[in-house]
């Protein structure tokens, strides 16, 4: 807000700095051309006082005015206020012109001055109607128009500059709201972000302690050395996890680990395949954003009754990650399924890159009778 005041001031400053130096270049441009001319601070000043009534009215509106439609949405009293001011200026610039003398001169430098400087004339033969030549009203000429072009022209500007100070101030207000929502925008989309990493981490820890949990009756030593791989896998997802960005081989090694997790507790009918890039580059991604198509993959892609098979491939190509996942169906619907109460669900999986990459990342699901595919590309980020 400070910033703000500060940069709007600035603007008012240079543009009222602007009108009252004009006078002086006029006047210095008139002395370069006609170098017979002396500088005349008379007429500097008189031009400079024309505008002071205009300052002191925009110092009033700018200050106290403007802020009650504009921060406090009180039309009402605002547009009375205003137009009583523009009523008060009118009555105030239609009695403020310069009268001129009736009749003629009462001595010879005054005709002078009201002639500018041009020779005497002889006023009997000036006619009876009509203008004189002096611009001076003759005793019986009709008086002057009560509100003349200059008086409309001054109030005219008057409406324009209270215009443009409301317009100012709106501008400045509404790129302050478009960053204060941008601020709760942001907020919000960590938010939800956070919401859906904690729903991720019960979710996985589940489904591998079940791993376990086999795998002590099929083989207790295996188990040990799982539970020693859990541990690390679990310090991933409790420490890195909760980030925004994690690079891209921690990532890699963790789906790794979880494969690798995975296969002890399956036999040969089940063909995995996992294909990760053998050189990793220095990228960043969202951590445990691929886990949960892999998890979906072996929790209904897999049969005991019969042949069953998962290939997982990821590739990079030009900062983009690759990702597919092709498995085998049991029979299930893994949507309808991985969405009850408690998972993860490939709705919030997809809400999720919503919240990251908008419309930067393209997410294809081709399902058959036997086979569930999924193919994820979306940019990967700079360290």
């Amino acid at each position: 807000m400070k910033k703000q005041f500060t940069q709007e001031n600035i603007i008012y400053l240079v543009v009222w700095g602007l009108l009252f130096v004009a006078p002086l270049l006029s006047m210095y441009v008139r002395i370069a051309s006609d170098p017979s001319l002396v500088f005349n601070w008379a007429e500097v000043l008189v031009v400079m006082r024309h505008f002071l009534p205009f300052l002191l009215l925009f110092l009033v509106h700018n200050y106290l005015l403007a802020p009650l439609l504009v921060q406090g949405r009180r039309r009402t009293v605002y547009f009375s206020i205003v137009a009583v001011i523009v009523a008060v200026f009118t009555v105030y610039q239609c009695n403020s012109r310069p009268g001129l003398p009736m009749g003629p001169p009462q001595h010879p430098d005054q005709e002078q001055v009201f002639s500018h400087e041009r020779p005497p004339h002889d006023f009997s033969e000036r006619p009876e109607h009509g203008p004189r030549p002096d611009g001076m009203r003759r005793p019986g000429d009709a008086p002057p128009p009560i509100i003349g072009e200059h008086d409309i022209m001054a109030v005219v500007l008057l409406i324009l500059m209270f215009a443009a100070n409301v317009a100012i101030k709106g501008y400045y207000r509404s790129r302050n709201d478009r960053k204060r929502l941008a601020v709760l925008e942001r907020e919000n989309l960590e938010q939800q972000l956070e919401y859906l990493r904690y729903q991720i981490n019960p979710h996985f820890f589940m489904n591998t302690l079940n791993n376990i949990h086999a795998l002590v009756d099929i083989d207790p030593e295996q188990a040990k050395e799982t539970i020693v791989e859990l541990s690390k896998m679990m310090r991933y997802v409790l420490y890195e996890g909760n980030k925004q960005r994690v690079p891209l081989g921690r990532e890699l090694e963790f789906i790794r680990h979880y494969v690798s997790l995975m296969q002890l507790r399956y036999t040969d009918k089940v063909s995995i395949t996992l294909d990760l890039p053998a050189e990793v580059p220095d990228r960043q991604m969202p951590p445990l954003l691929l886990i949960t198509f892999i998890e979906n993959a072996f929790k209904h892609g897999v049969s005991y009754q019969k042949p069953s098979f998962i290939d997982v491939k990821v590739t990079v190509d030009d900062g983009q990650l690759l990702f597919n996942c092709l498995n085998s169906k049991t029979g299930g619907q893994p949507e309808k399924d991985n969405e009850k109460q408690g998972g993860v669900g490939l709705a919030n999986v997809r809400k999720r890159l919503e919240l990251l990459y908008g419309h930067r990342y393209t997410l294809h699901i081709n399902e058959t009778p036997d086979t569930y595919h999924v193919e994820l590309k979306f940019p990967l980020n700079n360290p």
